[in-house]
Parts: C-alpha cells; structure tokens; sequence
C-alpha cells in the first residue's frame, strides 16, 4: 500500500536530575558536595532509509518518545545521556510543524538527518552551586522537558519528468512502454489511483526517472478527483510533459483546463519547462499529421503511439535534453569562479 501523508506525535527525552550528594571517605573529614549533573535525554531524528518508498510504517502508531537522561549520581559523575530515536523515512520525504505549518527539513538523499525534537538539558548536581559563601548546597535541578510537536510528514517522489493529463489520456501505458514500471493499464478512467515511477534508460548508459500521477480533471484544485492530492510528487521534477489523446474532439480546450489546474495549484508548478504530447497515435487516419495545439512556452509538441511505439525514441530523447538541462546549468554555475 502507498502512503505519502502521515501525521505522528513525537517527544524528546527529558533530562536527568542533577544529584544531591557530599563526598563521605576516610580521611576527608570535609569532604564537599559531589553531586554530578543529569544526562541529557535523546533527540527524535528523522533519517532518510533508501529502501522505503512509502510512509505506511506511520499509518497505525502515532506516538513515539525519546529515551530520558539518567539521573546524576555522588563522584561528580553525570548521568547516561538518553539515545536518540530514529524514525527512517523514505527519500523525498518533507518534514513540517502540523500547528506552525513551518518546514523542520526535506531529507532527499541516503542518510540525509534533522533533528525533529530536541532532548530536554539535564539538570545540574548540587557541586555546581557551591561557592565560597555557600560551601555545603543541598539542592540540585529538575531535569528540562524535551521538546514535543505534532509532526506532518509529507513525501514527495523524486523524479526528472512529471507525467500529465486526464485519466486514460495514455500516461500509465507510455510509463509501461518506455520503462520496466508495471502500471496498471486498462481501457477506463482513474485507473492510476497511486503515482508510479519509471527508469527511463538510453543508450550511453543514460538514464532519468519519469513519475506518472492519477488522471487530473476540472476542478483538481478544489479537491475533484485524484489528481490534486498527488500533484506534490512532480513538485521535484526538472520538466512536465502534457499528455492529450490524439483523438480527443477539443485538444485546445483540454490542454488549457491542464494549465488552469497546474496553475491553480501551484505558480511554481505552472512555470516548469513543459511539452505537449499527443498519445494514441495509432487511433488516427495514416494520411493524417496529428492535432496541434496554441500552447505558448512548451519547448515541444509530439505525436506518439505507445503501442506501436510511433515516435517515443524522438520523445524520449527530447525529455532527456530538458531533464537534464537544468542540472548542467547548476553544475556550470558551480563550477565558475572569477578570481
């Protein structure tokens, strides 16, 4: 089962007490206060795990606690700070305040850590109050709380193309064609209830991730259908490829209520590079050149058929170009210096 919104409790360890101890042993009449200090308790820590896809480990327990610091003790010995909790998340997994809505961190690569919950101070031991006035103090501190919240989790896949459309424009069958995803691909509509991801693989070793979303229809922004509640996972992506069925009646209409949808959702969304894609290519006349489409911005249009795979090699290699585009660009910026 695929989850991609969790939301758990979590609480940090509380520190220790300091202890209230005097230094007792032969030949050390006035001996003073050794009381030592508390632990610290542990933090709560996300850590991405490469090998999770989903958040479905937080779907039924809710709670989760640090360990505390242990309580100081006589000899000025500080007390065991807590362990720290661990709670592993897949890649691409966002990290919020549930009350604040504040981002606590995106943890997108292996081993990537945040501190979500900060372990309570331990408290200090009677030795850390004597002073020449008062030589023999019998109190030490209480422990500090840790920090608890409410945790939104959010995942967000990671992928270089976003494939979109309405449902049964073809997205899951291309994702079938150009990858070895096994989406399930039948002849009516919303049958992509999850998104899926595909390895795209050119020759020269060359490789991207493209992510197929459930169908979006009018109105996704206001909750209709499926498509807005996955809409975050093509958020990452380099570049979106407009999927419209060669043989729809009004291709310009349809390709103007996507827009309406990716922009309602999101201005960032709506200003990712696109290109439009005619899919069922093998649904029209052979003596005719295919639709086209008013569509100001996108750096392409093609016509393909994921059947007989009409021009997807053409397309597959015009994704990699603007897939990776983005990413040499940052490399080159990078890699300038100016002395």
């Amino acid at each position: 089962m695929f989850l991609d919104h969790a939301v758990i409790h979590v609480k940090a360890g509380r520190g220790g007490e300091g202890a209230v101890s005097f230094r007792r042993e032969s030949y050390a009449p006035h001996g003073g206060p050794d009381g030592g200090d508390g632990g610290k308790g542990g933090n709560v820590v996300l850590q991405v795990d490469p090998n999770l896809s989903t958040l479905l480990d937080y779907r039924y327990r809710k709670e989760y606690s640090a360990p505390g610091g242990q309580k100081g003790s006589g000899s000025n010995r500080t007390g065991r700070s807590g362990e720290d909790l661990v709670l592993r998340v897949p890649p691409g997994t966002v990290a919020k305040d549930s009350e604040t809505g504040d981002v606590l961190g995106e943890l997108i690569e292996p081993d990537d850590q945040v501190i979500i919950a900060r372990g309570g101070r331990g408290g200090r031991g009677n030795a850390f109050f004597a002073t020449a006035t008062n030589q023999a103090p019998r109190h030490a501190q209480p422990g500090e709380d840790g920090e608890e919240r409410n945790l939104e989790l959010e995942l967000k896949l990671i992928a270089d193309v976003g494939l979109v459309g309405e449902p049964n424009a073809g997205k899951s069958t291309f994702l079938a064609a150009v990858s070895k995803a096994t989406p399930k691909v039948a002849d009516y509509p919303f049958t992509t209830l999850i998104p899926n991801l595909g390895v795209v693989q050119l020759s020269g070793e060359r490789t991207y991730v493209v992510a197929d979303i459930p169908g979006i229809i009018e109105g996704a922004h206001e909750g209709k259908g499926l498509g807005l509640q996955f809409l975050r996972h093509i958020e990452r992506t380099r570049t979106l490829a407009l999927f419209l069925p060669a043989d729809s009646l009004d291709p310009q209409a349809l390709y103007e209520q996507l827009r309406r949808e990716l922009t309602s959702y999101s201005t960032e969304l709506a200003e990712k590079p696109f290109c439009v894609v005619f899919t069922k290519a093998d649904l029209l006349p052979p003596d005719w050149p295919g639709p086209k489409v008013e569509a100001p911005g996108a750096w392409g249009q093609y016509l393909v058929s994921s059947v007989s795979h009409q021009g997807l090699d053409v397309l597959l290699e015009a994704l990699w170009t603007h897939a990776t585009r983005p990413q040499l660009e940052e490399e080159k910026v990078a890699d300038f210096w100016e002395p």
